[in-house]
């Protein structure tokens, strides 16, 4: 179902009873702005998106992404190693 805004203004109470049996797109100037559900359908939305995103993550372990903490230790050591080459350089000058 599609309706304007100010359709939606005028009738909201009977627009929040009917998103229970359909969602409603809002449009504006003729363009959809805005969709409007049951909550039913958006915690059916949320727990497809989760899915989603862990499926997303699992594939990344997989294929070696290591995480957040493994990736910031590997900077740390990194960024000890070029100060230990940049002392080591430093010393061999003097």
């Amino acid at each position: 179902m599609n309706i304007n805004v100010t359709e939606l203004e005028n009738r909201v109470g009977q627009y929040i009873q009917a998103v229970v049996t359909e969602p409603i797109v809002i449009e504006k100037t003729g363009s959809p702005m805005a969709v409007m559900m049951s909550y039913i359908d958006y915690e059916r939305l949320i727990k497809f998106e989760d899915a989603f995103w862990a499926s997303k993550a699992i594939e990344a372990e997989k294929s070696g992404y290591l995480g957040d903490k493994s990736l910031s230790c590997l900077m740390q050591i990194k960024t000890l190693k070029d100060s230990n080459s940049e002392l080591r350089q430093g010393l061999k000058r003097a």
